[in-house]
């Protein structure tokens, strides 16, 4: 058999299929974000009187963190940088609040000491938030108010952690609420915009700043 025959016996090999990337993941990022940012914010706004007050850690555990964790990783997946860095970064920030409350917090040598842990965490997460917030200007308004909302949540939460004055968590956690509020009305709206023949979409307004030319 000559080479050319064999060539023409050898069967043709098929290219693999491509792999079509995973369903959009931000609403749930965006909805585990929202409901533990509430439920704490919801705490440290006083709302909470007749409750526990720690409705929120099994949900920042479980939602906020692993949840969100996951959404991060499927925008790796996606090649959205942005998503998986926002997502993952915000799920290990609620893993890890979870397991300061349980196992750092109660050992704390006063609650001064506790509040002022709690200043330093805040701190970083506001350095970070900070150029997240400078560019989701690029994306849409909802995800810039979130972020926007969010920044300023984590500035006045670290000031009053730092100065131990509850009055200053508590307009803390006020603007947390606001902030979980953002985040499900972008959550809403990314599946109001990924629901096949849905006639009720959500405006996320434009980008702040133009896309570069």
């Amino acid at each position: 058999m000559s080479v050319s025959e064999e060539h023409e016996a050898t069967p043709a090999v098929q290219p693999a299929a491509a792999v079509s990337p995973v369903a959009d993941p931000a609403p749930l990022g965006l909805a585990a974000f929202a409901l533990s940012t509430f439920l704490l914010s919801a705490t440290s706004a006083g709302g909470m009187g007749s409750a526990t007050g720690s409705a929120w850690l099994g949900y920042a555990l479980a939602y906020g963190g692993a949840c969100q964790l996951l959404a991060g990783m499927w925008e790796f997946r996606n090649r959205n940088v942005f998503g998986a860095t926002a997502f993952s970064t915000y799920g290990g920030f609620w893993i890890g609040l979870f397991l300061w409350v349980q196992f750092v917090a109660p050992h704390a040598a006063s609650a001064s000491a506790a509040d002022h842990d709690l200043g330093w965490i805040l701190l970083a997460f506001a350095i970070f938030n900070t150029y997240m917030l400078i560019m989701s200007m690029a994306l849409s308004t909802a995800v810039f108010s979130v972020f926007l909302t969010l920044e300023i949540t984590e500035i006045v939460l670290f000031i009053g952690n730092f100065a131990g004055n509850t009055s200053i968590v508590k307009v803390g956690g006020y603007i947390g609420v606001i902030t979980a509020i953002a985040a499900w009305y972008a959550s809403a709206a990314v599946v109001s915009a990924n629901v096949a023949g849905n006639r009720i979409l959500l405006p996320v307004g434009r980008p702040i700043l133009a896309p570069r030319a």
